[in-house]
C-alpha cells in the first residue's frame, strides 16, 4: 500500500502493522516515493546473506608464498627518516 506522508504520520501504528500483516508499505513526499517501510522479519531476510563490513575486508586476497616471506623479510624501521 502506499500512504501519504502526513497519513503515515497520522496512523503511524496501522502503518505498521500493515507492515507486519501485508508486506512493505510504501511512504510518498509530494507524489514521490520517500521511504519503505518494513516488518523486522522482512528487514532481517534482506540482511540474512550480507557479508559484514569485517567480512568483506578479511575475505581478501589469499598471499601467496612470495608476498609472505617479502613481509616477513621486510626492514623492521622505518622506510624514511622522520624528524620530530
Amino acid at each position: 500500500m502506499v500512504w501519504q506522508l502526513q497519513d503515515a504520520k497520522n496512523h503511524f501504528s496501522k502503518l505498521v502493522q500493515r507492515a507486519r500483516t501485508d508486506g512493505p508499505q510504501i511512504v510518498t513526499l509530494r507524489g514521490e516515493r520517500a521511504a519503505v517501510v518494513l516488518s523486522a522479519q522482512d528487514y532481517d531476510a534482506l540482511r540474512a546473506d550480507r557479508p559484514t563490513l569485517v567480512d568483506t575486508l578479511l575475505s581478501g586476497p589469499a598471499w601467496d608464498g612470495n608476498m609472505a616471506k617479502a613481509v616477513e623479510t621486510r626492514a623492521k624501521r622505518p622506510s624514511r627518516e622522520v624528524s620530530f
